[in-house]
């Protein structure tokens, strides 16, 4: 989900509630072993190498909010972008060399660092991972708006891009996606030290759809494993599918067409091999989809889950009687838990891919374990799609209060 393709609905709509948001903003049982548990120590550096992708002056960067003169003004240092590599680990607990993008404004004064997590990219969009700063993508384009005002942006390619595009991605699966994230914003103020960069210690997090997701899974996992070291300062997800259990019971006895099957096969092919189920496809999906997703995991999918799953499977997760899958499942869950930083969950009302009870369950699962600041930001009306512009202006402006 690119947040680049909104950038026409702030030209007409949003630009001057994104310049008062800018202007105020400071420059289960496991099969295999969990990297949220096998990461490097905190002590370990994780930094391999550092390329510089190029310079940019505040007029480029302003020009490329064409059209938008109040954002163009909100436009304030230049920016070095930099791709970087970085050791983390495998879902296998493997380690490997990942990638991502650090953009650092050039400032005289010690800055905050945001961790920037990226929605979703399809194997054919490789081209826009942070790390190729590739025009029109979301780093090339409000991410690096944002960095000029004053923010040094740590933005991961996520495993199976970049440096490890090899590797297929682990989509929505919570501990990679956490570890990974992690792992660049340690490489990110390593480099920054390594290069006389000042940082403060002041982190923040976004991200939108799958990157909403992976925020938060971040979150929980800075606060759980980095607390001293990387301290979470703010976090504003938006529109992630945080309860996957109840997410899966709500697909399968949906009875309405649903747009985003395909995404969802994704998710089942990740956590069938992740958790080692080994099952073949025959066993989630009805004939003739069983085999052309085993011939083309991309192949197309019937927006009627009652045309694309096996009844058998339907009925087993709906019973909750496939315990190894349920338990996978539920080892994504990231919805239950009581964050000690701000924390703002921003969705759309009318949200049909990701839907809107992802966030209305995690805003009552903290409030009942006693989070006092947690903020749920509901928009009214939107959709997926819709929303990230709201998304866009609301996250700026939130984290802008720290």
């Amino acid at each position: 989900m690119s947040l680049f393709r909104f950038l026409p609905l702030l030209r007409r709509t949003g630009a001057l509630w994104l310049s008062a948001a800018l202007l105020a903003a400071p420059a289960c049982q496991k099969a295999t072993p969990d990297p949220a548990t096998a990461t490097p120590t905190a002590a370990a550096t994780v930094l391999t190498g550092s390329t510089l992708i190029g310079e940019y002056s505040a007029a480029t960067l302003a020009s490329r909010a064409q059209g938008v003169p109040l954002v163009a003004a909100l436009v304030k240092y230049p920016i070095k972008v930099y791709r970087l590599t970085y050791r983390t680990l495998t879902p296998a607990g493997q380690e490997t060399t990942a990638s991502g993008a650090v953009l650092v404004p050039v400032a005289p004064m010690a800055l905050p660092v945001l961790s920037y997590q990226h929605g979703t990219l399809l194997p054919s969009s490789e081209g826009q991972a942070p790390s190729y700063y590739a025009q029109g993508s979301d780093v090339w384009s409000l991410v690096s708006l944002l960095a000029s005002t004053g923010y040094v942006v740590s933005a991961p390619d996520y495993l199976g891009y970049g440096a490890s595009e090899a590797l297929p991605h682990p989509y929505e699966h919570a501990a990679s996606l956490a570890s990974t994230s992690a792992d660049m914003l340690r490489a990110a103020r390593e480099f920054c030290q390594q290069q006389g960069v000042q940082v403060n210690q002041k982190n923040f997090l976004l991200g939108y759809s799958e990157g909403g997701y992976a925020t938060m899974a971040l979150h929980k996992y800075l606060q759980e494993k980095f607390a001293p070291t990387l301290p979470v300062t703010a976090s504003a997800p938006g529109a992630g599918a945080y309860h996957k259990t109840a997410f899966a019971r709500y697909i399968l006895q949906s009875t309405q067409p649903l747009s985003f099957l395909s995404t969802y096969v994704w998710v089942l092919r990740t956590y069938d091999q992740v958790y080692a189920l080994n099952r073949p496809y025959s066993f989630y999906y009805q004939a003739p989809y069983a085999a052309q997703l085993q011939a083309d995991p991309s192949s197309a999918v019937p927006d009627q889950q009652s045309q694309l799953f096996a009844a058998s499977f339907r009925q087993a997760v709906l019973n909750d009687s496939d315990a190894p899958l349920n338990a996978a499942l539920a080892d994504n869950d990231i919805y239950d838990w009581k964050p000690a930083a701000p924390l703002a969950l921003f969705h759309g009302t009318a949200d049909d891919y990701v839907p809107f009870f992802n966030s209305q369950d995690a805003y009552d699962a903290m409030q009942k374990r006693g989070a006092t600041q947690v903020e749920l930001h509901p928009i009214q009306g939107g959709d997926h799609f819709s929303s990230a512009t709201a998304y866009t202006l609301g996250a700026y402006a939130f984290i802008s209060r720290f």
